[in-house]
């Protein structure tokens, strides 16, 4: 049930972002206005499909056979960085403009290399979860939470444009869309 719950949140929030995507003039995200609900809607979502992850990943703890090292060497220290990077970003921005309230155009920190860093560090984390819970059940949700983050930033470019005009169109050119 827990794996029908992620993917249904996975798949509506991509939906969302395909319909942002290819309709700009009537887009979900980024909301148009920032209402009272937009919180709610972005973060509930947000952290149901992350906690719907988590506990996959401890019902299926170890199914995979992965070694030791990848699993704690890798999955624990993925985790704990991208964590590192996804609050001191969100700090940078407030909780209001991360879940897509106007404010500015950030350009320094972070990112000065990727337009997109909170995203790439959600994956990250993702990444890391699926390595230590080495968990079947997980991976599949996973995969379906990080293909939402990849589309996220596609569905952010035409606000960003019309927001930020000439401003950002310049930081398009020198910084990628992930990293590179």
């Amino acid at each position: 049930m827990l794996i029908i719950i992620g993917l249904l949140i996975a798949v509506a929030t991509l939906g969302a972002l395909v319909w942002s995507i290819a309709c700009p003039a009537r887009r979900i995200w980024p909301p148009k206005a920032y209402s009272v609900w937009t919180p709610i809607l972005v973060w509930v979502p947000t952290f149901a499909l992350f906690g719907t992850l988590i506990a996959l990943g401890v019902i299926g703890w170890g199914q995979m056979e992965l070694p030791v090292w990848m699993r704690y060497g890798l999955g624990i220290p993925i985790i704990v960085l991208s964590n590192i990077v996804v609050w001191s970003a969100v700090r940078g921005f407030g909780i209001a403009q991360t879940g897509g309230a106007q404010g500015t155009l950030k350009t320094d920190g972070l990112y000065r290399y990727s337009r997109n860093p909170q995203y790439v560090a959600d994956a990250c984390m993702i990444l890391g979860w699926l390595l230590l819970s080495s968990s079947v059940a997980a991976l599949l949700v996973g995969a379906a939470a990080i293909t939402v983050l990849l589309f996220a930033p596609h569905a952010e470019e035409s606000w960003m444009k019309e927001r930020y005009g000439e401003a950002y169109e310049a930081y398009l050119k020198v910084t990628p869309r992930f990293f590179g």
